[in-house]
């Protein structure tokens, strides 16, 4: 029998099994002296027995709620997925969770008095925000799945960057916000258990009401109109009911990954074709997959300084999960074309206008090393900085102005060269987790105990970047690089490493806030010597891209046709593969994984018309090093003498152009 034509039964048997494997274990390690009275504690407990009244108001409540979370999430995944027709939809790839917990942030920095409310309204509002953003970015594209999920994405990163500068400028107001926003299933009482249950219900109960008219949209959009369904109404109804019991998800537990995603993904893939069919079977596995995995948190609770984040550990244990299930799951839409993506009229003389780049560049560059402010005993104050003030500009400015280009730099053309590579518009370092393994090699040396020697933190980090690729290519290279299932890939590796974010902040850690600052884009710990490394080897890295050109031209037509020119294409798409983690690795060491230039630069230079490989090599660069540049002396002279990373800043800036782009298409 084929994985394809087993029952989703099998997968729900499996992990009920392994639930009941880890609840007895659960049960025999914490509750043993409860043997033959358990359903006592659970039911009614001896107020004499503290043992039975751990167990009735943390142990049963936990699992209850762990349940109800998981099928709440897989039912938001399922019915948004079936209303954009878009196996990529879930709560997280449509930036709600993101928005949801940057909600809950302001409201307990500024608002607390709003909390009183209902946490789930804060939620809900902020999701959404999200949500009505992302609408806004594709409504001209026809809410077209593609670039749906590059909106959702773009504003899932932009709020993410929000909270994390919040983060760092109110660390001690928000550190348990946090822990708790990673998935703290713990309880103390049934609260959120009645909390959950009640509003389940009611989502549910809804959905079953939108069954047939939402059924209707596994046909085409004419062939639905033509039965009478007003596609826009039941599109927000049904989109209205997935925010909502998300809202409440993270209001009550908090940020919970992968479950919306995977659930229905696996549903589908093991035999669930109707609507009611996925619906029933994505809650039953959302329930058991969170249920498995927080169970699994208990037994390794032993092991561990601290009790790991459920929503983390969700994501971690999922991912090789949906890595395995990818080359099994359909998913539609087709390899693009060189004319995907965001474009505009081609420039007549493109030369004109990469003067006119390299000529801000280096203004910007100039301006950030005189230009700041200063700080004296009595205040701050702008000022311009002169040949007295030479040693500030050479030992503390010019290290991160130049660390900042090169990396802006880097970045820039290695998401040139996936995107023209693949014919992907989506395709950068950050998307498709390549700058996630880097960034994964770099945490797993500093948790584990292996030694820091001299250069073990590029070796790690372009081993993180080099498996990354080697996931990419086994997960997609029979598709062809279809953009939906490269992108599934991408957010399956980066999953992991927004796991061990979490599981590193949530457990305290002294270096958490090093690793926060860097995550973020820091170039605080710039020196002239590693600047003028990292500049010389952007530089070689750079002029070894440009010869490449005539490859970049042809592989966006495809292969065949490259083939036919000539073209050895599995040898240049291996090397230029090498180079783009090269680049990625000596970016992400010095800059971090966040800094969201690999996706908006090629796009930026693309926008203002630089569509051949030559000439989009070029602007996408200069443009990586202005914004980088000017993100630089933002975060250095926004909020001085506080300081911002200069990733974040950039993930702003570039987060608005890049929305405005995709507004005016």
């Amino acid at each position: 029998m084929t994985l394809r034509a087993r029952s989703p039964a099998w997968f729900a048997l499996a992990l009920l099994l392994l639930a009941m494997c880890l609840g007895a274990a659960t049960l025999q390690t914490q509750f043993a002296d409860l043997s033959g009275h358990w359903w006592q504690a659970i039911l009614s407990p001896d107020d004499d027995q503290i043992r039975q009244i751990v167990m009735h108001y943390t142990f049963a409540p936990r699992l209850l709620v762990a349940l109800l979370g998981g099928a709440a999430l897989a039912l938001a995944g399922c019915l948004m997925q079936q209303v954009l027709r878009n196996p990529l939809a879930s709560p997280a790839t449509l930036g709600v969770t993101s928005g949801a917990q940057l909600a809950l942030v302001i409201a307990t920095l500024w608002a607390p008095s709003w909390m009183l409310a209902g946490r789930e309204w804060i939620a809900l509002l902020g999701g959404i925000a999200a949500t009505l953003l992302v609408f806004a970015l594709s409504w001209k594209r026809r809410l077209a799945p593609m670039v749906v999920v590059l909106s959702g994405m773009v504003v899932s990163l932009y709020f993410s960057a929000i909270n994390s500068a919040l983060l760092l400028f109110h660390q001690e107001s928000l550190s348990g916000l946090f822990i708790w926003g990673a998935g703290a299933l713990a309880q103390d009482n049934w609260h959120d258990t009645q909390f959950l249950l009640l509003r389940l219900f009611i989502v549910v109960l809804l959905a079953l009401l939108l069954l047939r008219p939402l059924s209707l949209l596994d046909l085409e959009e004419d062939g639905a109109r033509s039965l009478g369904i007003s596609l826009r109404k039941l599109r927000f109804a049904g989109l209205g009911l997935g925010i909502f019991i998300t809202a409440c998800v993270v209001s009550a537990i908090g940020l919970i990954g992968f479950i919306g995603l995977a659930s229905p993904a696996i549903a589908r893939l093991s035999g669930a074709r109707t609507l009611p069919q996925r619906l029933v079977w994505s809650m039953i596995l959302g329930a058991l997959l969170l249920a498995v995995t927080d169970l699994a948190v208990q037994q390794l609770a032993p092991f561990t300084a601290s009790l790991l984040p459920t929503g983390a550990m969700t994501a971690a244990l999922g991912a090789p999960l949906l890595l395995w299930l990818l080359p099994r799951l359909k998913v539609g839409g087709s390899r693009p074309t060189p004319s995907t993506g965001l474009t505009l009229p081609r420039l007549a003389h493109p030369r004109h206008r990469l003067w006119v780049l390299g000529a801000m560049t280096l203004v910007a560059c100039a301006l950030a090393l005189v230009v700041g402010f200063m700080l004296d005993s009595h205040s701050k104050y702008l000022s311009l900085a002169g040949i007295d003030d030479l040693a500030l500009i050479v030992d503390w400015r010019l290290p991160r102005v130049a660390t900042a280009a090169a990396a802006g730099l880097m970045l820039a053309v290695a998401g040139t060269l996936l995107q023209r590579m693949t014919g992907n518009p989506m395709a950068s370092p950050e998307v498709l987790g390549i700058s996630a393994g880097v960034a994964i090699g770099v945490i797993a040396l500093m948790l584990l105990p292996l030694g820091i020697a001299p250069l073990s933190g590029s070796v790690m980090g372009f081993s993180g970047a080099t498996v990354a690729l080697l996931v990419l290519i086994v997960c997609n290279r029979r598709s062809g690089f279809a953009p939906e299932r490269l992108l599934l890939t991408g957010i399956a590796i980066s999953s992991l490493l927004d796991a061990m974010r979490a599981i590193v902040l949530a457990s305290e850690d002294p270096r958490a806030q090093q690793l926060l600052s860097w995550l973020g884009g820091s170039t605080y710990y710039a020196s002239l010597t590693s600047s003028a490394w990292i500049l010389v080897i952007a530089i070689m890295l750079f002029a070894l891209a440009l010869p490449l050109q005539r490859w970049l031209t042809l592989l966006p037509l495809g292969a065949p046709t490259a083939k036919a020119l000539g073209m050895d294409v599995d040898r240049s798409r291996l090397v230029l593969l090498a180079l783009v983690a090269l680049l990625t690795v000596a970016a992400t060491l010095v800059i971090g994984p966040l800094s969201f230039i690999g996706l908006m630069a090629p796009h930026m230079a693309r926008l203002m018309g630089f569509h051949g490989a030559r000439h989009q090599l070029l602007g996408a660069g200069l443009l990586g090093m202005l914004v980088m540049v000017i993100a630089d002396w933002l975060g250095r002279n926004l909020f001085f003498p506080y300081q911002l990373p200069a990733g974040l800043i950039a993930a702003l800036i570039g987060g608005v152009y890049f929305m405005w782009g995709l507004r005016r298409l």
